[in-house]
């Protein structure tokens, strides 16, 4: 008799995975991604009182003005048109433009009609599609092509909200908010990224909700972030599904509190494409979920299969990332949570390290879970459930589930970061410059001290090359204008980089 219940209780679980790997694939298909249905009212203004984070609902309507965009007229013309607390909508139609939105409280909702969506292109010749350093921005419903840089960025711009996109082969970043507080990113869908699909960098209180992240280098990365939430998102095909990790060298030195739940990491075995020296060309192929350095993170719920090097990495900065040198970063992932997630299939082909590893004890196939380095305080629910290796320091979990955290975003709008004459210079190095030049370590461009030595004494030159930058290294890539920053804040920064010190 128990032998017949136990059986009964395997068959069960395979046919509520059977039934949830489907029922996954079907809520994330995007083959009718053009049917995204318009928001019915204008409830948009005042991002905070986020009750349903969805939805980014307000209890005040929408009262400034709106402002129609067709084809043949211009995006950025109608942001400098625009007031704080307006609408601007754009329709179907071909956009080859970059949009800066440096006012606060714009919202900008494409409109899609019979299919047809408002379409940004870069042509593979302009650097971002949009950029916004203003707080309380809304991005919405446009289809994003053929950038060179990034898709969407944000430069530390809090309580934004960035929805319904589509982003295909947008160079480094798809989705890149970067030094920005209490958002939303939610309902995209992003393909053929070369760094991050969705890249949230050094950002406090985000979360990420119901994305598909495929084709990619990284699908999803939390970055020197905290208090955030990953959540019902379908990471496939990718190099690594989602990420949660420290990169040596930020301003920012810390990640911690992040819960990764109830999302479907499937078959990421694409293979590494990114910037050849840059972070994540590290990533080994066939990662489903890693966490390097990261404190704090909480792996729920997830159906995590077909990832054939590994289902969850955990690992420490001196494995993860040898060759980064920041003394003032913590190196080691502790109190890692892991809890009842569904795992399967992951380690068929194992790859570099892993590979060695499990040869060593005699195996030819990797691990769901692989945990390799420091930390501690680690735990982990029904350990025997996975094929795990390095998990013998995890305890039992202490915790039953995080169903009473159902969001990481503020009640209210945080208020502007305030920036005095002295403080303009660390502000525009955080939210515009660290995302691609840290110290001791390689991200896209070169290691701030590079830049030091070049420069050295000249800030003038820094600002030159800012205004307009030239490739004299085949080894990164060109480096975009920033030229819509103001002259105060080129000085700025450039002198804040030449003063840094590691």
């Amino acid at each position: 008799m128990k032998k017949k219940s136990t059986l009964l209780k395997i068959i069960g679980s395979l046919l509520l995975l059977v039934i949830g790997v489907f029922l996954g694939k079907v809520l994330f298909e995007t083959k009718n991604i053009e049917t995204i249905p318009l928001p019915s009212t204008l409830k948009y203004r005042n991002i905070g009182l986020m009750q349903d984070s969805t939805q980014a609902a307000s209890s005040e309507e929408f009262s400034g003005n709106i402002i129609e965009v067709k084809k043949g007229t211009s995006i950025q013309a109608a942001v400098e048109e625009a007031n704080s607390g307006d609408l601007i909508r754009v329709y179907p139609g071909t956009y080859s433009e970059n949009v800066y939105i440096d006012k606060d409280n714009i919202s900008l909702q494409g409109v899609v009609i019979d299919g047809k969506w408002p379409t940004l292109d870069g042509k593979k010749e302009i650097n971002d599609a949009f950029l916004y350093s203003g707080n309380g921005i809304l991005i919405e419903n446009f289809k994003i092509i053929n950038y060179k840089g990034n898709g969407i960025m944000g430069q530390a711009g809090n309580n934004f909200v960035i929805r319904n996109n589509w982003i295909i082969d947008t160079g480094v970043y798809g989705i890149f908010p970067q030094y920005g507080k209490n958002g939303l990113v939610a309902h995209n869908v992003l393909s053929k990224i070369a760094d991050a699909a969705i890249y949230v960098g050094m950002c406090d209180n985000v979360d990420v909700l119901h994305n598909e992240v495929f084709d990619n280098v990284a699908g999803i990365e939390i970055e020197n972030s905290r208090h955030c939430l990953v959540e019902n998102n379908y990471a496939h095909n990718n190099t690594g599904g989602i990420l949660a990790f420290v990169t040596p060298g930020l301003p920012i030195k810390t990640t911690f509190d992040v819960i990764i739940r109830n999302n479907f990491v499937v078959d990421n075995n694409h293979e590494n494409f990114g910037a050849p020296g840059s972070t994540v060309a590290g990533i080994p192929t066939g990662t489903g979920i890693l966490i390097m350095a990261a404190d704090d993170v909480i792996v729920e719920d997830n159906i995590i299969t077909g990832n054939n090097n590994t289902g969850i990495t955990i690992v420490d900065l001196a494995t993860g990332a040898p060759k980064a040198n920041d003394p003032n970063s913590e190196p080691n992932p502790d109190r890692v949570v892991i809890l009842d997630n569904i795992m399967f299939e992951n380690g068929n082909e194992p790859t570099g390290e892993i590979k060695a590893i499990m040869l060593t004890q005699l195996d030819t196939k990797g691990p769901d879970i692989f945990a390799y380095g420091g930390g501690t305080g680690s735990t982990i629910r029904n350990k025997n459930k996975y094929r795990t290796f390095g998990l013998d320091d995890y305890g039992p979990a202490q915790i039953t589930d995080t169903k009473d955290v159902t969001t990481f975003l503020m009640s209210s709008p945080v208020p502007p970061r305030s920036v005095s004459k002295e403080e303009l210079g660390e502000l525009t190095y955080y939210g515009v410059c660290a995302g691609c030049h840290a110290f001791g370590s390689r991200l896209i461009g070169p290691p701030t001290e590079i830049i030091q030595a070049i420069h050295n004494g000249n800030p003038q030159g820094i600002v030159d090359y800012i205004k307009n930058p030239k490739n004299l290294r085949d080894d990164y890539p060109e480096m975009p204008p920033q030229d819509y920053l103001s002259d105060d804040a080129k000085m700025a920064v450039a002198e804040y980089i030449l003063a840094m010190k590691e």
